[in-house]
């Protein structure tokens, strides 16, 4: 692909994971009233479809002021460093046979890292805010960060043993016979797991608790800065949505529709679990959230990808 045409594609990529975003938000808060038995938007278009271009305008011209003794550099960087690595990771998603931006032959390992730097993001944010509200979701957001990437690492590589390859098409290619989720249910359990907390969503967003951080470490982000914080956790979502497509589901694996048709739809199932997980679950204590990963999910990795080694040796 010519430097001319990737420029292009990253820019319609980038394009449509905006509108996405943004729509994903209004099919989340539809949903979530249908849930919780109440109307959700249904004021601007139809069935309230235009209430996250609302918000958008809302929040593109809402006041950006950094707070009092605030450093002004890094809290305007924060923002910006919690959507760009996130956006940068659907470079090496294969939305069909061929269709990467990107087709690194490592591009699980690179796809998990651009979501693990979104951590720094959320520190760098709450250091420079100089709020003690804002620094405790920073310090929270760390330690959870550090004890999920253990075991999300970990319950990927079953399928990377079994696969034999870090490369997603090769990846998607290996699951013609069968999808990994029947072969690696354990290890696709612990994967959805661990994207929540990766993502930052209920039960496992104790890092912006409104109950006691106010905000956590958005506590002082309004406007423009806000809205990236908030875009960043919406892709995210829908990156770790293709990454268990692409490691659990068959990709773009199916019968009749086109590839590309086949991924989206399986993308916006996960997708849509992400919310139902929201409204059906409580937050944790946060000890009993650290306590989850190490105790529990990560023996429970180990195991798995001690089992899959063995049979695949055998």
């Amino acid at each position: 692909m010519s430097g001319w045409l990737v420029i292009l594609a990253s820019a319609v990529l980038i394009a449509g994971l905006l509108v996405a975003a943004g729509v994903f938000t209004w099919v989340e808060r539809r949903l979530l009233g249908f849930l919780q038995e109440r109307l959700g938007p249904n004021r601007v278009g139809p069935f309230g479809f235009l209430q996250w271009v609302a918000d958008t305008v809302k929040l593109l011209t809402k006041e950006d002021a950094p707070p009092e003794g605030a450093d002004v550099i890094a809290f305007r960087l924060a923002p910006a460093l919690a959507a760009l690595p996130i956006l940068a990771g659907f470079g090496v998603v294969a939305f069909g046979d061929g269709l990467a931006i990107a087709p690194l032959d490592m591009g699980v390992v690179f796809a998990t890292a651009m979501l693990a730097l979104t951590v720094y993001a959320l520190v760098l944010g709450a250091w420079a805010s100089r709020n003690r509200y804002a620094l405790l979701g920073g310090l929270r957001a760390a330690a959870q960060m550090i004890a999920y990437e253990a075991f999300l690492g970990l319950s990927l590589m079953g399928v990377v043993l079994i696969a034999g390859s870090f490369a997603m098409a090769d990846i998607v290619a290996a699951q013609k016979g069968a999808w990994f989720i029947l072969v690696q249910p354990l290890g696709a359990v612990l994967f959805f797991i661990a994207s929540l907390a990766a993502a930052h969503r209920l039960p496992f967003d104790l890092q912006e608790s409104e109950t006691d951080l106010v905000a956590g470490f958005m506590t002082e982000y309004s406007g423009m800065s806000f809205a990236l914080f908030f875009l960043g956790e919406y892709v995210a979502i829908l990156l770790v949505s293709a990454l268990a497509v692409t490691l659990f589901l068959g990709g773009w694996l199916g019968p009749w529709l086109p590839g590309p048709v086949w991924f989206g739809l399986k993308v916006g199932a996960v997708a849509l679990l992400f919310i139902w997980v929201r409204a059906a679950l409580p937050r944790p204590r946060y000890d009993q959230l650290i306590a989850f990963a190490w105790k529990l999910a990560l023996p429970l990795a180990l195991l798995n990808l001690l089992l899959t080694g063995w049979v695949v040796v055998a």
